[in-house]
């Protein structure tokens, strides 16, 4: 792939949760992170996946004639796949006839994706809205990431870049100057972050620090797992950082969403993460140890 081409896996259109206004939302392939939690596992590896759901399947048969690395076997009515073999080519999921079998990430250029964004554009200027990039992670795709803003502040279309921060303040800064609102992850309190994203946490605060002195516009993005970051240290801590920071305008706390648990197996992953979903009352609670230590505005998911 050039420069200007990268994977992507996901072109969201209106959207309305990431960022101001109707939005598209841009999906790259590839993090440097690794959150337990994490709704898009498809979106953590910088290679293309092949998802399988094997409750699709109809046993025709079309991948294993189509498969020439001979991944695909079928007998006693199971299908096997043997991952180890693949090499992520997709032609068994080009002739699946039940998308039983879906290669996931594609190569896209800047061009392609902007005729997408672009053909929303009239609801971006009625609503205030515009493109917003995420992922994976938008900072480890650099070179594409500038030239996909570039190509939409050419365009007068409002830009948002959703990113966990962790990365060489050089990228950040070269496009600092194209991104009108960053979405900034806050994972974990800063004794667990490591643990629970494979990274430490004191570059992504260096980096946001420095985006807030430079009059970068900010929302805090949380996410909350049950018995796994939603402690009060981190709540207040979150509430601290929050206020410290001229640049952030609010804060959106995200609770955990089961969203991953069948794209892990479909992904053919060893381990799944599980959690419960979120009742109201403990999402009350969250709020209300905020509320305390925080002036800024607070929305919940």
């Amino acid at each position: 792939m050039s420069n200007t081409e990268t994977l992507v896996f996901d072109i969201e259109k209106f959207a309305v949760h990431d960022g101001p206004g109707i939005r598209t939302v841009v999906f790259m392939k590839g993090c440097p992170l690794h959150c337990l939690w994490c709704h898009n596992p498809e979106s953590q590896s910088f290679r293309k996946e092949v998802f399988f759901n094997s409750a699709k399947c109809t046993f025709c048969g079309q991948c294993i004639s189509s498969c020439p690395e001979h991944c695909h076997s079928i007998g006693g009515n199971k299908h096997l796949f043997d991952r180890k073999k693949c090499m992520q080519c997709g032609k068994c999921a080009e002739n699946c006839l039940t998308e039983a079998l879906k290669i996931c990430g594609r190569e896209m250029s800047v061009k392609e994706v902007m005729k997408e964004v672009l053909k929303d554009k009239a609801f971006y200027e009625n609503s205030g809205g515009g493109l917003t990039l995420s992922g994976g992670e938008p900072l480890a795709h650099i070179d594409f990431t500038f030239a996909l803003l570039e190509a939409a502040k050419k365009e007068k279309v409002h830009t948002a870049v959703e990113t966990c921060g962790f990365a060489p303040w050089e990228r950040i800064e070269k496009i600092l100057p194209l991104t009108d609102l960053w979405l900034w992850d806050i994972k974990a309190a800063a004794a667990k972050h490591e643990e629970l994203t494979g990274v430490p946490f004191e570059p992504i605060l260096a980096n946001l620090r420095k985006i807030s002195d430079s009059d970068g516009q900010i929302i805090l993005r949380c996410p909350l797992i049950p018995e796994v970051n939603d402690t009060e240290e981190h709540l207040i801590s979150i509430g601290q950082l929050a206020d410290s920071l001229k640049g952030v305008q609010q804060i959106e706390l995200e609770p955990y969403h089961p969203l991953g648990e069948s794209k892990s197996l479909h992904l053919g992953r060893s381990h799944v993460f599980h959690s419960e979903f979120v009742t109201e009352g403990k999402k009350r609670f969250w709020l209300d140890i905020l509320k305390k230590h925080t002036t800024k505005n607070l929305v919940i998911y």
